[in-house]
């Protein structure tokens, strides 16, 4: 069977768990909180700002290919947004945002990132990036490491071999009438400018995992000061050992049984999670989440 095809079954699959209560049911789930837009690079984009304001920065959330708001974080936000504040973003294209004449790339939703949280005010966060949103957080610690406090890198890679073998070039080839009726499509028809965009949206994805998937040195990313939290399902599309890989080069590793005490850098892979479902693992992204960002940073040895 071909892989697109095993794929495709696979969100089925997974939609069908969703809509039975193991994730999102966008057809039952109350209205989002308001959001608003900031005008940034040539691009009308979408935030949310949820919670309340206190000493520590705001959570940024930045969501995967394909997908928004609430379709990644709606189950997380109300708890998460209870003690600290959330903004959470939509990259160009994507829900709210509608597209603009320039292909997608990592390097550019960064940019237009660091942007918006800069009209609002914001000058340092924690960031919580999932799949691609883990991409582009990566992105912005490496070109604006001021910005960043602490950072969950969640399933996403450092490059491509950090995935399954040909996932990449199979995932560039799934067609829009493969996604009708799941929740990545049904929430974009809610929630679009311009629903009939859809088949715009995944064409542009399927060309950025083609032409430029990001590639992030480790020789750069060892730079990365910020504390870090890489995250994978046990079944993601992420290799498990390169989520340990990830951790070392974060600082993780070393025996926290010393002196030294426990490092900066934490790991965590959920058991029983896919790529898809790991957004919808409240039982545990709420125990690992809140403690990763409210414990003390170590001073860089």
């Amino acid at each position: 069977m071909k892989l697109t095809t095993a794929i495709t079954t696979t969100i089925a699959a997974t939609v069908a768990a969703l809509l039975t209560g193991c994730g999102s049911d966008s057809a039952n789930a109350p209205a989002p909180a308001p959001g608003a837009y900031a005008d940034v690079n040539g691009l009308h984009m979408y935030y949310e700002v949820h919670g309340p304001a206190t000493d520590q920065p705001p959570l940024v959330l930045l969501h995967g290919a394909l997908s928004g708001i609430g379709t990644d974080f709606g189950q997380l936000i109300p708890e998460l947004s209870k003690t600290r504040r959330v903004i959470a973003i939509e990259q160009q294209a994507h829900g709210h945002t509608a597209d603009i004449d320039r292909p997608l790339r990592y390097e550019q939703m960064a940019e237009d990132t660091v942007a918006l949280l800069h009209s609002i005010g914001v000058r340092q966060a924690d960031i919580f990036g999932y799949s691609m949103g883990g991409g582009v957080a990566l992105q912005i610690a490496l070109t604006h490491p001021d910005l960043v406090r602490k950072q969950i890198i969640a399933a996403a890679s450092l490059d491509v071999n950090g995935m399954k073998p040909g996932l990449m070039a199979d995932i560039a080839e799934i067609q829009p009438e493969m996604l009708y009726g799941t929740p990545f499509h049904n929430d974009y028809i809610a929630n679009a400018p311009r629903p009939e965009d859809f088949p715009r949206l995944v064409a542009k994805v399927g060309e950025q995992d083609k032409n430029a998937t990001p590639t992030f040195p480790v020789e750069a990313v060892r730079r990365i000061t910020a504390p870090t939290l890489t995250m994978v399902g046990d079944a993601d599309i992420i290799r498990p050992e390169h989520a340990v890989e990830m951790f070392r080069v974060f600082g993780g590793g070393a025996m926290g049984d010393t002196p030294a005490g426990l490092p900066n850098a934490q790991l965590a892979i959920l058991p029983g999670t896919s790529h898809i479902t790991l957004v919808h693992r409240p039982d545990l992204l709420l125990s690992i989440i809140p403690a990763f960002l409210d414990a003390p940073i170590k001073a860089a040895q």
